[in-house]
């Protein structure tokens, strides 16, 4: 892969790794917010912004590791 192509893809990845950085902030107060709604055993908002939170994570090192292994070759 030529280095300006590289390039292109790091930029591109690193665009993408903080537009899910900031949904992951977006998800937690949606957490919060769920949180204070009362008891969290039956709280369906607070379950699914804890889901949405562990997959924003999984991606969120997916991307970083991604990042790593292009800048690895640079």
């Amino acid at each position: 892969m030529n280095k300006k192509l590289k390039k292109q893809k790091i930029i591109m990845w690193q665009e993408n790794l903080a537009k899910l950085e900031e949904d992951l902030k977006a998800i937690m107060e949606k957490k919060g917010a769920a949180a204070q709604e009362g008891d969290l055993s039956e709280n369906a908002a607070y379950s699914m912004a804890i889901e949405d939170a562990e997959t924003a994570r999984v991606r969120i090192q997916a991307i970083k590791e991604i990042i790593k292994d292009l800048k690895k070759d640079e």
